[in-house]
């Protein structure tokens, strides 16, 4: 169902034809662009409310002078509308909906289901493969948790491949991280052993694997094997040590995640501490991206129905919330569902709940306090970059360009975009270069700006107030030709030279072609904020260039980019590991196993596949 009117929006005539069933609705400007999207239990009542004189706010008042145009989809009930809003806001990303930034996958803890089992960390969940247990808000916080597992239980972390091809220890089973099974120096039973304690501590019963260790160390001291009784000891007390910080009263559940919301000057944060298993796995923080006046629990219903719907599984049994929801019965209801078994949202007064409610409150506002010192630092930078570069405008949007490639070949193109200083994900964008001579960064430049701002033109988005190339009086000038010939010489251009030695510090700065080039300071917070953005569109050229090299190639790919890489030496890698993308995955330790690949060749090999320098 949609209503138009090309000149003023006519509420009254819609809200005539308007179901009182539950639904959602699509709030769109002139061009077709989708404003907001929002769910209701009554379309009719709840599209009529943004239109009553006393819930004019600043942003509804913003946000309906620009609806043309209303779209309705009726749905059977509020929950289903409730789940089509949120895989709509995710699709769309509409400006005036508050939109989480963060959509990056939680890395689990995974115990394979191989006779030996491995323990490592994996981001992609596939429960026939074996165990998961996370998520974890960060890799560190799993990374550590994995490394005292195994410095406890000596358990594997090695590839099948790897382990399958062992013909003595590894360096891991001397420094005494690994029991070695992949040459039979641990029995199946004693390994699986080990694979269940690691099991229990991950559920959170460390009692129980500290009283069935203890009734081993005895057994072993009455039987006279001190040796293996002083193993189990210190088993003991390692998990002693562990659980005394980190364990949280049981009486609490062991599965849970506390959430709390603190906005402060136009800032919003959503800081949430996983439990899991008993065990405070730590916290993670959301800043959300949002427009206007918006409430605590705005934030809260928002990041809950964006955060947990997207999830497969591992949805926890409660949700601690520091500010109550008017749609609490509904998000319960849908999250149930989803889980296949009740899901609680508490919001606790006192008891142990309301403590760690305080606590996640205070990483809230300690975040916001740190987001708004480094907002002040970039905004000074940016009026001070203004005057440096005598810009009529403020540069809110600046948009910087990179070219990568390899010998001349697979060219590809970058654009990173920084809002205010801060970079904008959603709106990068890469670019693979055809048509161009191998080499020719001029060309590729020329190309990849003819693109991308003809497509801004033709769509009528907004130009950038500045845009930064990675080059000098070359790139600047192919840039200025490229943006004279589509009429956009408005566009101020600044080329970033690196010095004759390439050392950071020393780049040179050129602004439209000036004669005179500017030469700043390497202590200064300008030069700072440019460097970071310029590297920031390197990285990612650099990221997306390799992942079109690693689907083009085979195993003349490791011989033309990496020297000391023979034919031999490949075909021992390719044999043992498999394909690119699976070497490409490799740690150091995994590509020295391989016959004739040393150290240094192994850290070229990783360097080369992990962007490091």
């Amino acid at each position: 169902m949609e209503i138009e009117n090309d000149t003023l929006f006519d509420i009254s005539h819609f809200l005539k034809h308007l179901t009182t069933s539950p639904g959602i609705y699509k709030m769109l400007n002139k061009s077709g662009e989708v404003l907001y999207v929002g769910k209701a239990k009554n379309l009719k009542n709840r599209v009529n409310s943004y239109f009553t004189k006393n819930n004019l706010t600043a942003k509804n008042s913003a946000l309906i002078s620009q609806v043309n145009s209303i779209e309705v989809t009726i749905t059977h009930s509020e929950s289903e509308a409730l789940i089509l809003e949120n895989n709509l806001i995710k699709a769309l990303q509409p400006h005036y909906n508050i939109l989480l930034r963060d959509d990056k996958s939680y890395p689990y803890i995974f115990i394979s289901n191989d006779k030996f089992p491995r323990l490592i960390l994996s981001r992609k969940v596939d429960y026939s493969l074996g165990q998961y247990f996370g998520p974890y808000p960060h890799t560190n916080a799993a990374r550590e948790t994995i490394a005292l597992l195994q410095e406890i239980f000596l358990v594997r972390q090695c590839t099948d491949t790897t382990f399958n091809n062992r013909s003595r220890p590894c360096l891991e089973y001397q420094i005494k991280r690994c029991t070695a099974p992949c040459v039979g120096l641990i029995s199946e039973k004693d390994y699986q052993e080990d694979i269940h304690f690691i099991t229990l501590f991950l559920n959170g019963k460390n009692k129980e694997i500290i009283d069935t260790l203890e009734v081993k160390m005895k057994k072993s001291v009455q039987t006279l094997h001190f040796e293996q009784a002083t193993h189990y000891r210190n088993q003991i007390s390692s998990l002693k040590k562990t659980q005394e910080p980190q364990y949280i009263d049981s009486k609490l559940g062991i599965d849970f995640d506390i959430i709390g919301v603190v906005t402060k000057q136009n800032i919003a944060c959503i800081n949430v501490f996983f439990i899991r298993g008993g065990h405070n796995l730590g916290d993670r923080t959301f800043f959300p991206k949002f427009q206007g006046e918006t409430t605590p629990q705005d934030f809260m219903a928002a990041f809950i129905s964006q955060h947990y719907l997207k999830l497969e599984q591992d949805i926890p049994s409660t949700l601690v919330l520091s500010h109550k929801l008017k749609d609490k019965e509904l998000l319960s209801e849908i999250l149930s569902k989803k889980k296949g078994s009740s899901v609680k949202l508490l919001t606790p007064i006192r008891g142990p709940k309301a403590k760690w409610v305080t606590m996640a409150l205070a990483n809230g506002e300690n975040r916001v306090e740190q987001q708004l010192i480094k907002k002040e630092r970039t905004s000074t930078s940016l009026e001070d970059l203004q005057k440096l570069l005598r810009l009529p405008v403020l540069p809110k949007k600046i948009e910087c360009f990179d070219i990568s490639h390899t010998q001349g070949g697979d060219t590809t193109a970058s654009c990173v975009v920084f809002d205010s200083g801060v970079p904008d994900k959603t709106r990068y964008r890469q670019f693979n270069i055809s048509n161009v001579t191998a080499g020719d960064d001029y060309g590729a430049m020329r190309q990849v700006l003819t693109r991308h701002y003809s497509r801004l033109k033709k769509e009528k988005k907004a130009l950038p107030d500045l845009l930064i190339v990675d080059g000098g009086k070359g790139q600047l000038s192919y840039a200025t030709v490229s943006l004279a010939e589509m009429g956009l010489s408005q566009i101020n251009i600044l080329g970033i030279a690196k010095g004759v030695e390439r050392k950071v510090g020393e780049e040179t700065l050129f602004l439209n072609l000036d004669k005179t080039p500017i030469k700043l300071p390497s202590n200064s917070k300008v030069l700072h904020l440019l460097q970071q953005i310029r590297d920031e569109a390197h990285r990612f050229a650099i990221t997306h260039h390799r992942k079109r090299s690693l689907k083009k190639y085979d195993h003349t790919f490791l011989e033309k980019y990496i020297s000391g890489l023979g034919a031999s030496r490949r075909q021992q890698l390719f044999e043992q590991f498999g394909g690119i993308q699976e070497i490409s995955k490799l740690k150091i330790e995994d590509l020295t196993q391989v016959k004739g690949i040393g150290e240094n060749l192994a850290h070229r090999i990783y360097n080369y596949f992990h962007n490091r320098s």
